[in-house]
């Protein structure tokens, strides 16, 4: 009997042994191994968006323009073909590109986990910049920005998104209850920054020959997500800089040369007027 007892003695003392073992390994992994990624606190200032203002990322870019005339570093966020919503239209979100569209990019902000985003593989065109965009974009502390510019709305505007669904406020397939989720995430992270919404720039359609004002991809006008912005600005408590109306002259259909390369994306003078605004609305 003293035999068996001192075996059952020897089997908890290696099973606690083990557990020992078990525990030190993990605590080795965190402290030593794998040490928590240093946040980048250098960026007070982040500007999520679409191509209007991710185009370009040189200094002749939006962001570079406003970095030079505040004195500090504005982080570009901007990812070209973005919307504000998921546009997956079985809402499995099986849609690569969803990932990175503003509702995805916030909940990636609020988790603090982007390797969903890290790890999307985009075969599009114009698009090889977004890797180190979103390395770039994963290692900013959030608790220490201060201002979010959110400029997306073209690209749901062309994808016919729907404005909202009065029954899901936050239904994230929509496109107020996609800003209506990011900003929720937003401040869950930091309760004090500052949202500025940015609306959509006036726009040709050469193909077409129609303006925006006349050009409806089936879900409205571009000026209705233009007032669902203002109207969502004023719900939410957050701020917005237009640079729709009044912005772009357009009484004649050759305005678009003054402005922009093709009808849509900003040239160099229309990249120094958006960024001149956003500067304005910060000082």
């Amino acid at each position: 009997m003293k035999a068996v007892h001192g075996g059952k003695t020897i089997l908890y003392w290696a099973a606690a042994f083990v557990i020992f073992l078990m525990i030190g390994a993990v605590l080795f992994r965190n402290y030593f191994i794998l040490p928590k990624t240093q946040k980048n606190i250098d960026y007070r200032i982040v500007v999520f968006g679409d191509s209007i203002i991710g185009e370009y990322r040189e200094e002749t870019s939006v962001t570079a323009i406003m970095s030079s005339a505040l004195s500090e570093p504005v982080f570009n966020a901007a990812l070209g073909g973005t919307c504000m919503s998921y546009t997956e239209t079985d809402k499995r979100l099986a849609y690569t590109k969803d990932c990175l569209n503003m509702a995805g990019l916030s909940q990636a902000v609020y988790a603090d986990d982007f390797s969903v985003q890290l790890n999307a593989r985009i075969r599009e065109s114009a698009t090889d910049y977004f890797d180190e965009t979103i390395k770039g974009l994963s290692a900013i502390d959030f608790t220490c920005v201060d201002i979010v510019f959110i400029g997306q709305g073209l690209n749901d505007y062309h994808g016919a998104v729907s404005l909202d669904n009065e029954d899901a406020p936050y239904d994230t397939h929509t496109f107020a209850g996609a800003l209506r989720s990011s900003v929720e995430n937003l401040r869950a992270v930091n309760p004090d920054v500052r949202i500025i919404l940015v609306t959509p720039t006036f726009s040709w359609y050469r193909d077409e020959q129609l303006t925006c004002e006349e050009y409806n991809p089936g879900g409205g006008l571009l000026c209705e997500y233009v007032e669902k912005e203002y109207g969502l600005a004023e719900e939410l408590g957050i701020e917005i800089v237009d640079i729709y109306h009044d912005f772009y002259s357009h009484d004649n259909w050759e305005d678009w040369e003054l402005y922009t390369n093709d009808g849509l994306h900003p040239n160099e003078l229309g990249r120094r007027m958006i960024a001149d605004a956003l500067c304005r609305a910060i000082e």
